[in-house]
């Protein structure tokens, strides 16, 4: 698998963002369109936001596996044309409106599994869903009983079921499988259904010569079926409650850092199997990505440790990672062409040496570049071939949200260097800057070819709530016009 990446440009768009009449993005018509535009557009790459069903805050970083996906993604019309829903049932998630334009979580919460249990029960393919079940045991049958054992419980977490099953006693999973068994056979098809639009989806995209760019979040969840079966690979103690968790110190983002709750890998137990259980899981996302986003890469060299039930990042501590023992298996599995390594934050020495020895782009944010007057790493004449720029990430406000919010010092250099006399081209400015570069990707959040404000943002970290990961766009928001103007800057720089 040992793969190059290309010089090219592409657009950072989460699956959930896509137009749909049913409340959210999905694998259905809009996603080919979409890769219809980006093919016109001459774009090389589609990246997105990790893809796994969403737990705490409906973020996409904090899921209920590390290995399954979102069943809301699954598209309806695709399944009425299978014959599996009437188009009386799929109105039933018609969403219309005002709500269009985000994400309604609580509306897919309410009504998407009723609609896909009907689904289910004129399901007649039973080879085939023998077949799914067979080819992904390794996590499907955990993640499946995880999934039915938690609405029995509430959708309560894991930590508050009762004992017997929260520790996973034998004669209690054997139980819970065998009273769940209709609600456990429910959610494999529900897998299989989401691997099968997902794949027909990429194929498509891959034949108008269109990679994917998959991103994966460095910690599983702690309310995760992964944490729950294989709990002795996570720093937890005798009672299964963690005892660090990870998360980020104070930085650009956030004064007092950022708490993100996941619990650490015992590192040492990772390495003692081979670090088997990281090698399945970026298997099984190679089978839905073409290059992967590793999120938090620097987590490897060293990681924030935060001590259990603090209020913030502030009380934590810095620890070894498992460093290039770690990147020379993956490496040596999958080839250093098939990862890209988000390397924001605190970079060290050692993050850097790191970062050079797996042989990973890095990333370069534009936004990052003028914010302190200060000369550093993230202005393009500092930039090597190996790295892939961005205009903004899904952390980071739109381009036109920090032009308007920026201090005047800070805009006032970004004019200069870009040579740009008129804040309404500044947008732009950003997109030929990154194009014009020497990064091998340029990667572009939609927002930013729209030029829409902060309101379009897609995250504020250390924030849940508001309207994280709720932005969307409506149909017909790309035009023509647009697309010949993003082919044509696209092919002026050689991409």
């Amino acid at each position: 698998m040992n793969k190059k990446i290309s010089r090219g440009a592409g657009i950072l768009l989460a699956v959930s963002s896509l137009p749909s009449d049913y409340g959210i993005g999905s694998f259905g018509r809009a996603a080919f369109d979409f890769v219809d535009f980006l093919a016109l557009a001459g774009q090389k790459y589609w990246q997105i936001l990790p893809i796994g069903p969403t737990g705490y805050g409906d973020s996409p970083y904090q899921s209920f596996s590390a290995f399954a996906g979102n069943p809301y993604f699954i598209d309806l019309k695709l399944l009425q044309e299978e014959g599996l829903l009437t188009e009386e049932e799929c109105a039933e998630a018609f969403v219309t409106g005002r709500r269009a334009s985000h994400v309604d979580y609580l509306a897919l919460f309410e009504n998407r599994e009723p609609i896909f249990r009907k689904a289910f029960s004129r399901f007649k393919d039973h080879g085939a869903l023998k077949t799914f079940r067979l080819e992904n045991k390794a996590w499907l049958e955990d993640y499946a009983l995880f999934m039915a054992v938690k609405k029995k419980m509430g959708h309560k977490s894991w930590q508050e079921w009762d004992d017997d099953i929260r520790l996973r006693r034998e004669k209690a999973v054997k139980a819970y499988g065998k009273a769940l068994k209709s609600d456990i056979d429910y959610h494999v098809f529900a897998q299989y259904m989401f691997f099968k639009q997902w794949g027909a989806l990429k194929r498509y995209a891959n034949e108008k010569g269109v990679k994917i760019i998959g991103d994966i979040p460095i910690y599983a969840s702690m309310d995760s079926a992964d944490v729950w079966a294989n709990s002795g690979l996570f720093l937890l103690d005798d009672d299964k409650n963690p005892i660090d968790v990870a998360g980020v110190p104070p930085d650009y983002f956030s004064k007092t850092g950022q708490l993100w709750g996941n619990p650490l890998y015992r590192w040492d137990v990772l390495k003692e199997t081979g670090y088997g259980w990281w090698l399945k899981r970026l298997e099984s996302c190679f089978k839905l990505y073409d290059i992967i986003r590793i999120d938090h890469f620097r987590g490897f060299e060293g990681y924030y440790a935060i001590p259990h039930g603090s209020k913030t990042a502030v009380s934590g501590e810095w620890r070894k990672g498992p460093g290039i023992d770690f990147i020379g298996v993956l490496n040596k599995t999958f080839g250093r062409g098939c990862f890209i390594a988000e390397d924001l934050g605190v970079i060290t020495r050692g993050v850097k040496r790191l970062l050079r020895e797996s042989g990973y782009p890095g990333m370069k944010v534009l936004q990052f570049a003028f914010d302190s007057g200060e000369e550093n790493d993230y202005r393009p004449h500092n930039y090597t071939a190996n790295s892939v720029v961005y205009t903004g990430t899904h952390d980071n406000d739109t381009t036109r949200g920090w032009i308007l919010s920026a201090k005047k010092k800070d805009l006032a250099q970004a004019m200069r260097y870009m040579g740009c006399r008129d804040e309404n081209g500044m947008a732009w400015a950003f997109i030929r800057l990154a194009m014009a570069s020497v990064s091998k990707i340029a990667v572009v959040p939609i927002q930013d070819y729209l030029n829409l404000d902060g309101r379009a943002r897609m995250n504020v970290p250390s924030t849940i709530g508001g309207n994280n990961w709720r932005f969307r766009i409506r149909k017909n928001t790309i035009s023509p016009a647009l697309t010949r103007k993003i082919r044509k800057i696209t092919k002026l720089y050689g991409r």
